[in-house]
């Protein structure tokens, strides 16, 4: 059977997650590997990436139960930089080779981003580029931060039930980066966090 690997952010998981996860589970087994930034063993969390791997997981397996595979092999670890040049950084190539690491069929990677499926594409990672939800991550995210910060807002909507309870269960952390400036940087179509960009 084709595995399907899906490489994203969740962050928060939304219904148009749900949806990709949902097409490419009727004819593939699904590993669905959530991003993470890590210095050393701490997790780097922030504005643009607030819900932890943990929680990221939960959220997941609240809709999928064990009917998809969700793995912590997509890590970069600081200093984000070395990662650059694509193609020319050894630590590149070693990131592609975590992600294979449990990947014992034949594959393919799912994108809903141009750019970063012509980068999967460089690193011979089998991409199908879908087209890009209505719904991202980033709205809904906004949507919360608007909440959070007493205004009304339908952020729930846009997420499955069970994955609204646990953002409700970890409300602090909405509210922590709900103020604060995004300290993000994109780099080759890919946001990473400023923390840790530079870190030796």
């Amino acid at each position: 059977m084709t595995t399907a690997i899906y490489l994203a952010h969740l962050n928060p998981m939304t219904n148009a997650h749900v949806e990709i996860i949902e097409e490419q589970k009727k004819e593939n087994k699904v590993v669905v590997m959530p991003v993470r930034f890590l210095n050393e063993k701490k997790e780097i969390n922030s504005k643009s990436f607030p819900f932890n791997f943990e929680t990221r997981k939960k959220m997941i397996e609240s809709v999928f139960g064990d009917s998809v595979t969700v793995s912590s092999n997509y890590t970069f670890f600081v200093p984000f930089k070395k990662y650059f040049p694509p193609l020319l950084s050894p630590k590149s190539w070693s990131l592609r080779k975590k992600i294979l690491q449990e990947i014992d069929d034949d594959y393919f990677t799912y994108t809903g981003d141009k750019a970063e499926g012509l980068m999967l594409k460089l690193y011979r990672l089998n991409p199908r580029v879908g087209n890009r939800k209505l719904v991202s991550a980033t709205s809904v995210k906004n949507e919360m931060y608007v909440a959070a910060q007493g205004t009304e807002s339908s952020w729930e909507k846009y997420v499955p039930s069970s994955v609204a309870k646990i953002i409700n269960e970890n409300w602090e952390t909405v509210k922590k980066f709900a103020p604060v400036e995004d300290m993000t940087v994109r780099i080759a179509g890919m946001k990473f966090p400023k923390e840790g960009y530079n870190s030796k």
